[in-house]
């Protein structure tokens, strides 16, 4: 095989909004030969950093989309993913994930843990991948590492330990001394490419040995003979601190801390020489597929190119040249010409094209790795699919993808724009699970769903672009839910009588709050009063009932409907009787069981200068937030807050106002809350009015 699978590393870079992941990622690729010049995010020369292909990133200055690239650092083969920061792409990060085998956290020396970085970290812990955290921005005023430390340990639960210690801060950093080697290390030259190793300065000796003293305690627990020459005090070789700190760091028990500033390039040699050290390498990982001909048993894969390939289809991309599918190797290896299985449809297809990727350029190649990241070309599937050879018919766990949270109706304004916004809509559709369409049945209007205003507007500006397709959106509109607050009972008889048979059945019960799910269905029929055939069909129509609510319209939650008598008729019962008396059954109840609207609570945090804090503790009041934590650090403050999405609609616009541009938030869905009774009268209000104009 080409690559040495013990030299492979899968890293993604992960982070909180602006916290210097592209920065960072652009480093990387210079230092590894893979760019000849460095480009900033929001560079004066307008080229834009590498990993943000998409002219919408070049402008706003985010990352959009997740992009892949691979590179070599000494004689190490990294495939890099770098993701968006911002919580509306959160299936990006969550999809990368999925498939990495460790990941760069980043954090800003003066923010510290923020918001998105325990999201980030949620989602590391979800998957299990084992992570180095880089303190990035030393260079900025207020930086503070150490603090950042004691950030990891108390707000993430990390056992994070330092294994660098800055050469001076702010203004001043200089370089960073390296706690294994006991050595300081600059980063001389133009783009500091020039690594000079030297002795530590005369007033950083005793702070370093204190330091090493506690990194050396700390990764003893992972290393019997290390902890035995550190009691009997002799001296410890580097390779088996290194050794130890690998064990710790894949065990996830254990976190490097690596710091330096990317966009001064210093720290970033050092910190990919942490990458080929402590990050496991992808035989190292263990990975699981189901079985789908023994029930789902659960079969360890092996990365390793004697066995039959297994793979998955992570990310899709529709480009010009047609759909690319992302695909990540988990056993086998995938040639140019061999014929795989997608396990979704069954369909068998030969690979065509194979490419690696590198940002949104490509590279032909002929084969891929185990354990490799790789692209192909022009094949049918979903995001998610996994892809099996001969004899084959596992599948892969697939990614926790997000509910939407926010919706809006979007209008084509001419016929050409009608045209292009369902091919837009397809594929974005296609490549993102988080982002949702359907046609309203009753507006008939085309309702796009999504995880956050900038996640609809980027799609909405991406439509304009790529397709030429100019739209009108109305307003976004809530998903709002119903529930129920007590019980109701019910006793229902269907009947229509037409020419020859006609419909019959009763059905009784009860319906009742249900906390533990969306829907149950309870069956308590005795005796046979409702043939059990017919049971099935009352859970039918209960579940159709529930779909539309009554109040407003929206689905109905957290409600359990149980049926315990009825009658049926030897000729006139049907499938479809029973349906409909459940139905009626259904609307016969829930207004006696006094009905409620939910809405979604969102978890927002504010983070800006401490001088606005009392304006951002006003405008959250003003939107019927409740204000769950505040924190004071120097000249900056966050805030943490419960507000309902329907509050936070141009809550951007109204932040940057009240803050003179200095503040950001972001927001997250934590849960659905009671709408109170005059929002509630109002919005059934509203909906009555809706359907009186229709009808008319």
């Amino acid at each position: 095989m080409s690559i040495d699978i013990t030299k492979m590393r899968n890293i993604g870079i992960s982070a909180h909004i602006d916290s210097g992941k592209t920065t960072l990622s652009e480093r990387i690729l210079f230092y590894c030969d893979k760019i000849h010049a460095i480009h900033e995010v929001r560079g004066k020369d307008g080229v834009g950093a590498t990993m943000d292909a998409m002219e919408l990133e070049k402008e706003r200055g985010i990352t959009i989309q997740s992009a892949a690239t691979q590179v070599n650092w000494k004689d190490y083969t990294i495939n890099l993913i770098d993701t968006p920061g911002h919580v509306d792409f959160t299936i990006e990060v969550e999809r990368s994930l999925r498939v990495l085998d460790g990941a760069i956290l980043v954090l800003c020396a003066v923010g510290g843990v923020q918001s998105q970085s325990i999201t980030v970290d949620r989602q590391l812990k979800r998957y299990h991948v084992p992570r180095i955290a880089f303190i990035n921005k030393c260079d900025r005023t207020g930086a503070n590492p150490f603090k950042v430390k004691t950030q990891l340990r108390e707000k993430l639960g990390l056992n994070a330990v330092m294994i660098q210690l800055p050469i001076g801060l702010e203004d001043k950093l200089e370089g960073v001394v390296d706690l294994i080697t006991m050595k300081a290390v600059y980063f001389d030259g133009a783009s500091g490419e020039t690594i000079r190793l030297a002795e530590i300065p005369a007033h950083l000796k005793a702070d370093a040995t204190t330091h090493r003293e506690e990194l050396i305690d700390a990764i003893s627990l992972f290393s019997d003979e290390l902890a035995e020459k550190y009691l009997s005090g002799g001296e410890i070789p580097e390779e088996m601190i290194h050794e130890a700190i690998r064990r710790g760091a894949l065990e996830e028990k254990f976190v490097p801390v690596m710091l330096g500033s990317a966009y001064k390039n210093k720290g970033i040699q050092t910190l990919l020489d942490g990458v080929t050290r402590y990050l496991p390498d992808p035989r190292e990982v263990q990975n699981f597929a189901l079985d789908l001909d023994k029930g789902e048993e659960r079969v360890e894969l092996f990365c390793d190119e004697q066995h039959a390939t297994i793979a998955l289809g992570f990310k899709l991309e529709d480009g010009q040249y047609g759909q690319l599918t992302y695909v990540r190797i988990y056993q086998g290896e995938l040639k140019k010409g061999s014929e795989l299985t997608n396990t979704r449809s069954r369909k068998r297809f030969r690979v065509g094209r194979l490419v690696r990727m590198h940002s949104n350029s490509m590279e032909e190649i002929t084969e891929g790795a185990p354990g490799d990241i790789v692209a192909l070309f022009g094949i049918d599937c979903a995001s998610g699919d996994t892809f099996c050879g001969p004899g084959l018919n596992y599948a892969m766990s697939s990614m926790f993808v997000p509910e939407p949270v926010i919706s809006l109706a979007i209008t084509p304004k001419d016929k050409k724009s009608a045209d292009q916004m369902g091919k837009a809509l397809g594929r974005f559709t296609k490549e993102d699970p988080t982002f949702q369409t359907f046609v309203d049945p009753e507006s008939n209007q085309t309702i796009v769903k999504g995880m956050g205003e900038l996640h609809l507007e980027v799609y909405i500006e991406r439509m304009k672009r790529e397709y030429k397709c100019e739209v009108e959106t109305g307003m976004p509109q809530v998903a709002y839910r119903e529930t129920i607050t007590q019980r109701a009972d019910y006793n229902y008889t269907h009947k229509k009588q037409t020419g020859g048979s006609g419909q019959y059945g009763r059905v009784a019960g009860y319906m009742e709050p249900f906390a533990d799910g969306d829907y149950e269905f309870v069956d308590h029929i005795k005796g046979g009063s409702i043939p059990s055939d017919f049971i099935p069909s009352c859970d039918k129509g209960f579940k159709q009932a529930i779909q539309r609510g009554a109040l407003i319209g929206f689905p109905i939650v957290n409600i359990r409907c149980l049926i315990n008598d009825g009658q049926s008729h030897p000729v006139d019962s049907s499938d479809i009787a029973f349906q409909q008396a459940a139905i009626g059954a259904f609307r016969e109840a829930y207004n006696k069981a006094k009905p409620c609207i939910l809405e979604p609570i969102m978890k927002v945090t504010v983070e800006g200068p401490t001088e606005f804090q009392g304006n951002v503790f006003a405008s959250l009041n003003q939107r019927r937030g409740v204000i769950n934590a505040s924190s004071e650090d120097g000249t900056f403050s966050r805030v943490e807050a419960e507000v309902p999405l329907s509050e936070m609609f141009g809550y951007s616009t109204a932040l940057r106002g009240m803050t003179q541009g200095k503040a950001e938030f972001t927001m997250e869905f934590e849960k659905y809350g009671r709408v109170p009774q005059s929002i509630s009268e109002t919005l059934i209000k509203e909906y009555e009015e809706k359907r009186r104009k229709e009808h008319s």
